[in-house]
């Protein structure tokens, strides 16, 4: 961080291939959809301007994200049409190479169901339960990200799983994914 500081353009392309995975992972699942790579390349753009304003022995991971997060909701609110973010948004990689293609579909449609019940959160709770869940951001990070005190997060955080919930028991799934049998 201290070359990249001084100007360094090698030492920050090493943290932008570190971090530039999540960064489009974040700007995806905070609204960006199809246009995450260009919200993360804008974000890419304004860290490395904003450098000299980067405080000592802060982690770089959440000050990048929280500009990504920036980026994504100037993107939204700009009014730039998103269209089939669910689809473009894959949560495991991994369930594309399952060897049952039955349990891979279950599987697939339980995901879809879920990132389903996020999206319809209100935001502020959307994005914290999108942080801490589908980034797997701890609290610090995600209080940074969303530039909220932490409490802010835990409360959110627990708004948002109780709504989410009662979203999925009325949509017939139980907590821990299980479909619940009517009639």
């Amino acid at each position: 961080m201290q070359q990249a500081r001084a100007g360094d353009l090698d030492a920050y392309a090493v943290l932008v291939r570190r971090h530039a995975q999540m960064a489009v992972r974040t700007a995806a699942l905070l609204g960006a959809g199809a246009e995450a790579e260009d919200v993360v390349q804008e974000a890419l753009v304004k860290a490395y301007r904003s450098l000299g304003r980067f405080r000592d022995g802060a982690a770089f991971r959440p000050w990048l994200l929280r500009i990504v997060a920036n980026e994504a909701h100037n993107l939204h609110r700009s009014g730039v049409r998103r269209g089939a973010r669910e689809r473009r948004v894959g949560l495991d990689p991994s369930y594309a190479g399952q060897a049952d293609p039955a349990m891979a579909a279950e599987t697939a449609e339980l995901d879809r169901r879920v990132l389903a019940a996020v999206h319809g959160l209100p935001e502020r709770l959307r994005l914290v339960v999108t942080c801490r869940y589908l980034l797997e951001l701890d609290e610090a990070e995600t209080a940074t990200v969303l530039a909220v005190p932490r409490g802010t997060v835990k409360s959110r955080l627990s708004r948002g799983l109780a709504a989410l919930r009662r979203t999925l028991t009325d949509e017939g799934l139980q907590p821990d994914g299980a479909e619940v049998r009517h009639g």
